[in-house]
């Protein structure tokens, strides 16, 4: 409705503003050949219904000089209407032409639908559908991509590096008969550690340091939640990590960590 209505001011804006009957002939004048008229009041208006609608389209409603854009689009609105109608009331001596009769419905009309906006809930519908959010994942479901996204089931017999069988808690060994998957010809053999070790994938909850496996305090990577590492080798309660650029630490807190 303000978008018709501005179209139509714009149009009525060209056509006769009033029409003087004498001498044989009639007179015309449209709005423009009046500039306070034609750019004050009937453009006046159509940038009004502009700002309705920009405000409309925006996601969030914006301010200029603390005022919002809807409301100063309404103001302008209803001051070419108000105008309008005292031009129609008033002709002194001259006949309304079609462009002031016509300029005064659109612009009624434009106030009436903006006025009614803010009243009607079914006139609050946004012009532009708002962007639908990504629905946050929790902790402890796959991370879609990532290094070492362990995406697809794992088979029997399965190279080292390849996808690990998921749903095994941490520390968990194998089934009995399971084989273990033998090292690849691309890929450093893992280390063990009293004990049979099969590397796995695993995702930390929140950012952890790896620290160097020389035993120096200082950390060469970190570790960032929604990401999948290998663990190549376990040294008592610490994992020994691969990182998605080939470098490897020791990783001294693991708990909470979320095995693929």
């Amino acid at each position: 409705m303000v978008i018709g209505a501005a179209v139509v001011l714009f149009i009525a804006s060209f056509l006769n503003f009033y029409t003087i009957s004498g001498y044989g002939t009639d007179i015309g004048r449209s709005a423009w050949d009046n500039l306070a008229m034609g750019l004050g009041t009937y453009m006046g208006a159509v940038i009004g219904a502009v700002l309705i609608v920009v405000n409309r389209c925006l996601p969030q409603p914006r301010k200029v000089a603390g005022l919002d854009l809807g409301t100063v689009g309404t103001a302008f609105a209803v001051l070419a209407t108000w105008i309008l109608l005292w031009s129609l009331l008033d002709m002194s001596g001259a006949d309304a032409g079609a462009g002031l009769v016509l300029g005064f419905i659109a612009g009624l009309v434009l106030s009436g639908a903006a006025i009614a906006t803010p009243l009607v809930p079914a006139l609050q519908a946004p012009l532009v559908s708002a962007p639908r959010p990504v629905a946050p994942q929790p902790y402890g479901g796959q991370p879609q991509g990532g290094y070492g996204y362990p995406g697809a089931q794992p088979q029997p017999g399965q190279p080292y590096g390849a996808q690990p069988q998921p749903g095994q808690p941490y520390g968990q060994q194998p089934p009995a008969g399971q084989q273990q998957p033998p090292a690849g010809p691309a890929a450093p053999a893992p280390q063990t550690s009293g004990g049979d070790f099969s590397p796995f994938w695993f995702a930390v909850p929140v950012p952890r340091q790896l620290f160097a496996e020389d035993g120096s305090s200082n950390p060469i990577a970190e570790l960032a939640p929604g990401t999948w590492y290998l663990a190549v080798e376990q040294r008592g309660a610490a994992l020994v990590a691969q990182t998605q650029d080939g470098r490897r630490g020791v990783l001294q807190d693991t708990s909470g960590i979320q095995r693929g």
